[in-house]
């Protein structure tokens, strides 16, 4: 392992792993602060943790605690997050300044990339990526730009359905971010399994994403995405999805919601409008994703890409 950044303090269990070459998958603690409500939030932290070790793999959930950067927040430093008020939602823009003001924070996926890699952690389980917004507006989430400039996969359930998925799409492709479809042909779209957009290729097991991977980074490439549809039994269907997803992006315009403060706001409207099967099945996604990913860590070699 190379020398770790001061500005990051490691769990014990995260250290030994890093320092002895065992796969240890990255966890994001935004779905926690600002993703799902409480106490909803603490059970799937923790469940998503118990899924990966079940693995054979060690979790590592990224969050900010009074200003120190932790990779492997413990059990309490989770309660606190997840239960506790004034946590903000931090992208890797944000890192500095909550260092510097020494605040709680939930990190994105963009943070949790960055704080990932620096550390040496090659893979990171999280729901779906944020993208290019609806209507024309220019709001693009910086885990695109992260995705573009970071080297580690991203295993997900594609991008937040409220997202304008097309053009999320042409973003990666223009910035040579891959986009692997886990036993599909076709982009996952959050809480329904496809979206009728292909992905850039295709692997069907740990064995050929790890390869897949390894290719990308001895090349010098950046960040890669493994798409992993929503289970079946939690999925929604995707016509069900948009009616709704329209609906909620009206709701914020007449209540002018936005920048961080969308995402949020969009998530639980749709919960609400869905009787709660979007969150049954962000749930189900989110303990899925993890179970894949401690795998595919699993099958990457140890040792620099």
């Amino acid at each position: 392992m190379s020398t770790m950044p001061g500005w990051i303090r490691l769990h014990p269990q995260v250290a030994a792993a890093l320092s002895e070459g065992r796969p240890v998958v990255a966890l994001e603690s935004t779905v926690i602060t600002h993703g799902l409500q409480k106490p909803v939030n603490l059970d799937i932290a923790l469940r998503m943790e118990a899924d990966i070790r079940a693995q054979g793999a060690v979790p590592a959930t990224v969050g900010v605690i009074e200003g120190q950067v932790v990779l492997g927040l413990d059990e309490t430093e989770i309660e606190r997050l997840a239960l506790g008020e004034g946590a903000h939602k931090l992208t890797s823009r944000d890192l500095a300044w909550a260092r510097a003001a020494k605040a709680d924070g939930g990190t994105t996926v963009s943070a949790t990339m960055r704080v990932a890699h620096a550390a040496g952690v090659r893979v990171f389980a999280t729901g779906g990526i944020g993208g290019v917004h609806r209507g024309g507006t220019g709001d693009v989430s910086g885990d695109l730009a992260e995705l573009a400039r970071t080297p580690v996969a991203v295993v997900c359930a594609g991008a937040k359905a409220i997202l304008d998925l097309p053009r999320t799409l042409e973003w990666l492709e223009t910035a040579g971010v891959p986009v692997v479809g886990w036993g599909t042909d076709e982009f996952p779209a959050f809480f329904a399994r496809g979206s009728g957009l292909p992905v850039s290729a295709r692997v069907d097991g740990e064995a050929q994403a790890a390869a897949l991977l390894r290719a990308h980074w001895e090349m010098g490439m950046a960040g890669a995405l493994i798409c992993v549809p929503c289970p079946a039994e939690a999925a929604l269907q995707a016509a069900q999805v948009e009616q709704a997803v329209q609906e909620a992006q009206r709701a914020a315009e007449r209540e002018n919601v936005r920048g961080k403060a969308l995402t949020p706001y969009l998530l639980a409207y749709l919960a609400r409008l869905s009787g709660w099967d979007t969150v049954r099945a962000n749930l189900a996604l989110l303990r899925n994703n993890a179970r894949i990913a401690a795998r595919i860590a699993i099958a990457l070699p140890t040792g620099p890409a």
